[in-house]
């Protein structure tokens, strides 16, 4: 005949039973988890460093073109500050595109700004490239640290699930009643927060 003792350890024990099988699977989950937010974090990285190669590139590119501009432009002032106006007509004719448009720019603002390469309407180019690149490279940094730190919390979780296994184990040693249900009782309130915890969490698959 059992007694109510021997029901209650009967009950102790599914109980670890389950709680060490549930815990088992949501330890797996999580460093499965971790590890894709890690691989995350890398890709992010990746992504961020290469932007910010061809934000360079591009910055390089209106680097050059500024100071092709800046000596065209030189020759124009100097051709007008020796009144050779046939030459300066030259020079203007063969301003690129961008410069043209920033020079009519200048001139119609009374030639206020210190060259027409000041205003806002000379754009050179790689300038916007530069920028966006810039931009993104900026946002994919910021992904990939938010992926580290996904990925740290999902470590924390194995951590506390792996807690809750010991806890579970310690508990059917053959030990004192009273601390055998403690350690489970335990184990139970760490598992059901690392639960509570698990489901804020972002899932990558």
């Amino acid at each position: 005949m059992n007694t109510p003792a021997d029901r209650a350890t009967r009950v102790q024990d599914i109980v670890t039973v389950f709680l060490l099988s549930i815990t088992a699977v949501l330890t797996a989950w999580c460093g499965f988890e971790s590890s894709k937010w890690g691989g995350e974090m890398s890709i992010a990285f990746s992504q961020a460093s290469s932007a910010r190669v061809q934000a360079a590139a591009a910055a390089g590119e209106a680097r050059d073109a500024r100071q092709f501009d800046l000596q065209i432009y030189t020759q124009w002032v100097v051709a007008t500050a020796d009144e050779r106006e046939q030459l300066a007509a030259y020079v203007e004719d063969r301003f690129p595109e961008r410069l043209k448009v920033a020079f009519d720019a200048w001139v119609d603002g009374g030639m206020a700004e210190d060259s027409p390469l000041v205003v806002d309407a000379y754009v050179a180019p790689g300038d916007a490239e530069a920028a966006d690149l810039t931009a993104r490279a900026d946002g994919k940094f910021q992904e990939a640290l938010e992926n580290n730190q996904r990925g740290d919390n999902y470590s924390l979780l194995t951590v506390m699930f792996a807690l809750v296994l010991f806890l579970g184990a310690m508990s059917q040693r053959d030990i004192t009643r009273w601390v055998s249900r403690t350690l489970l009782g335990l184990g139970v309130v760490v598992a059901l927060v690392g639960i509570g915890l698990l489901t804020t969490f972002p899932i990558k698959i």
